[in-house]
């Protein structure tokens, strides 16, 4: 096989975009790490981070969750005005009582297309709403070429939109059972091929990197069984096995989790009467796992952000679900996250949610726009000054809401 023919089939393999960079940035402080994490399909954070009062009950008379109270099972309290999805109490409220987790409502993008791939796509990209859509820079891309040593890798069977870019990127789905690809058994000559050639050292490491992954996938596959199950546990198992691999040598990182669109059967509280439950459930039992596979000391390190396109309708649709909205609540977790201010951990700009007081009398209003959030965390993480921040971030005015 010559270099040419390789290069050719490794583009369409999962070695593709295992690349690296040799060019030199400010690094990272002591080694912190972001992990972004995309809810495809808009998400209804309305029912993750629960309003306590105003027009939430009144608009979805089936769908509301209730506060617990006494022996009645519900909503979980957070403050006075906000409670959380019962079924994340055994992962996320842990973290949001450590102080490792802080929601942030009222918050998403200012594109107004309600439309998935339309707003993803802008979101990724990191432009301005009324710039030209450049679609060969994603602004992890641009983050990373700001930073030494950043390693960025996609937990992805593609490389995304938001690591595309100038600089090299990495790209390895952690999804699934981990089987083999062809170049398995094409290693042997492909690594003869490389011997004593200046990408040899690369080559190794991509073939360690796949090698590391899939020895991981069998043990969790074992242990799953030898417990009575099937091994695999979802976003679970991808979150100890991006954990693992972040903990050694990446420090930017993306992942994505598909089945958020609950226009039909969304439902309530329970997993055994709704959908978006089970996914709620997978999604808290996934970042629960990530706190506890990086431990107490890289989990400081790290910086976790759950963002999804846009949020749903306040007002439940006749289908038990909700529509494409706009303002949505995003997720800040981390080891080494500041004090919560109020003791409340809920953060950003609010506002109470009346009829009168919807966006386009449907969704909640953006208060906290996710390039200024987003901004003011990477000043706070990286130590990037005003110059760096508008490569990544243009014509955004970066917000610190005391996150970090």
């Amino acid at each position: 096989m010559h270099r040419r023919q390789f290069l050719a089939f490794a583009a369409a393999s999962p070695l593709a975009g295992l690349c690296w960079s040799t060019r030199l940035w400010a690094a990272p402080e002591a080694g912190s790490r972001l992990l972004v994490v995309f809810l495809r399909g808009g998400y209804d954070g309305l029912s993750l981070l629960v309003p306590r009062s105003g027009f939430y009950a009144e608009a979805r008379p089936r769908l509301a969750l209730a506060v617990a109270g006494g022996a009645t099972p519900g909503a979980i309290a957070l403050d006075a005005d906000w409670a959380l999805h019962p079924v994340l109490a055994d992962t996320l409220l842990p973290l949001a009582r450590a102080g490792q987790l802080r929601f942030v409502p009222f918050a998403g993008t200012e594109d107004l297309s309600r439309s998935h791939f339309e707003t993803q796509d802008s979101m990724e990209l990191g432009l301005p709403i009324d710039a030209r859509r450049d679609y060969s820079s994603g602004f992890m891309n641009r983050l990373a070429a700001r930073l030494s040593g950043a390693a960025p890798i996609a937990f992805t069977e593609q490389l995304p939109l938001i690591l595309r870019g100038s600089a090299p990127a990495a790209n390895l789905s952690v999804r699934g059972k981990m089987a083999k690809s062809g170049l398995e058994a094409l290693q042997p000559a492909i690594s003869a091929m490389y011997r004593d050639h200046p990408l040899q050292s690369r080559v190794e490491e991509a073939f360690a990197l796949q090698g590391r992954v899939r020895q991981d996938a069998a043990g969790a596959m074992q242990a799953g069984m030898a417990a009575g199950g099937s091994g695999n546990k979802g976003f679970e198992t991808e979150a100890r096995r991006i954990a693992g691999l972040m903990r050694e040598s990446h420090r930017l990182g993306f992942v994505d989790m598909d089945g958020w669109d609950t226009h039909i059967g969304q439902c309530g509280a329970s997993s055994e009467i709704g959908i978006l439950a089970n996914r709620l459930g997978e999604l808290g039992r996934g970042l629960a796992a990530l706190a506890d596979t990086l431990g107490a000391q890289e989990w400081r390190r790290t910086v976790v952000v759950v963002i999804s396109e846009f949020g749903r309708t306040v007002r439940e649709n006749g289908s038990r679900g909700t529509d494409h909205g706009h303002g949505n609540t995003f997720l800040v977790l981390g080891g080494g996250l500041a004090a919560a201010r109020a003791g409340s951990p809920v953060a950003g700009e609010q506002q109470a949610i009346e009829a009168a007081t919807l966006f386009q009398n449907r969704d909640l209003p953006v208060l906290n726009e996710y390039r200024a959030l987003l901004g003011g965390i990477m000043a706070r993480q990286f130590g990037l000054d005003a110059r760096a921040l508008e490569a990544v971030f243009p014509q955004a005015r970066p917000r610190d809401l005391g996150l970090l």
